[in-house]
């Protein structure tokens, strides 16, 4: 007769854990490992990473969810390997081989005057093996069951794109990339402009919003720590929107705020302050012109 393990006791912890997320497992796979982790009550990522993608995530608990979609809204960075010569289904090393071509004499020169063409504002088109929905169904579930149909190119911006080494039929960029670029498609373009086609082999992100990564940040690093080291490692829950200004609640207006309640106050109007009682933040509000403090989100933390 098995023993029915005991129940984990969850708790109100909140914080930023910058995960150096593994290869072969999935985005919410690693979410539920961190929030078992840390005994969290409630948990959410930043970003979701594929499978066969590594680097950072950005993993927030409890109150820290409610600034996830700032991150979600950021900038990235990636170092990605494109294998040259054959492009696959996904664009990348999880599909079948569509087709092969001889790769090029490659130079430094060449290479630059092809990523030349994908820096700054460009359009890009989604890949079929993607979350985007069409009425109502992800386009990977239609990708797998073979059919193709037409996506609108979208807007993005590729702040930088570098070199960092080439081979014979790969190369390996560092890419500083806005919100909603696939890195695959990035990755089959480059291919296409050289003549031969490409995909990705490697997908490795370094960087989102003003997070960097910390390589040693990984899952069984967190796994050998006690709970009092786990929670060490984490940053503030107001950790992703700490770049706004701040400002101290009015005194004997922090419970008001808590509430949800607007006050007076004398500071010029600001779109978005963050909100503290001392050295507690509070949350985040609007000022406006007529010198109210409007709250925007209010952080329910532990004292």
């Amino acid at each position: 007769m098995s023993v029915a393990k005991p129940k984990i006791q969850r708790r109100p912890i909140s914080g930023v854990f910058l995960l150096n997320k593994p290869l072969d497992i999935s985005s919410n796979a690693a979410l539920q490992k961190v929030r078992w982790l840390y005994r969290a009550e409630k948990a959410g990522h930043t970003g979701a990473l594929d499978p066969l993608a590594t680097g950072l995530l950005p993993i927030c608990l409890g109150e820290a969810t409610k600034f996830s979609h700032y991150l979600l809204e950021s900038v990235k960075r990636y170092q990605t390997t494109v294998k040259l010569g054959q492009t696959t289904t996904t664009g990348d090393v999880e599909g079948e081989i569509l087709q092969q071509r001889p790769v090029p004499e490659l130079t430094p020169e060449k290479i630059e005057q092809v990523l030349e063409q994908f820096r700054g504002d460009i359009q890009q088109v989604p890949p079929m093996y993607s979350a985007l929905k069409k009425h109502g169904k992800p386009l990977y579930e239609l990708a797998r069951q073979g059919i193709v149909i037409e996506r609108e190119a979208r807007p993005i911006t590729i702040y930088q794109l570098q070199l960092v080494e080439f081979t014979q039929d790969s190369l390996t960029l560092d890419v500083v990339c806005s919100k909603g670029t696939y890195i695959r498609v990035l990755g089959e373009d480059i291919g296409e402009a050289l003549g031969c086609g490409g995909h990705l082999s490697a997908l490795h992100r370094t960087a989102t919003g003003h997070f960097d990564l910390i390589p040693s940040y990984t899952l069984p690093y967190l796994e050998s720590l006690t709970e009092a080291e786990r929670e060490a490692l984490l940053l503030p829950a107001y950790a992703p929107v700490e770049h706004l200004p701040q400002v101290q609640v009015p005194e004997g207006r922090s419970k008001y705020f808590c509430n949800g309640l607007e006050s007076n106050i004398d500071h010029a109007a600001a779109e978005q302050v963050l909100v503290f009682d001392g050295e507690r933040c509070l949350g985040l509000a609007q000022i406006t012109d007529k010198k109210r403090l409007v709250p925007k989100r209010v952080l329910h933390l532990e004292k």
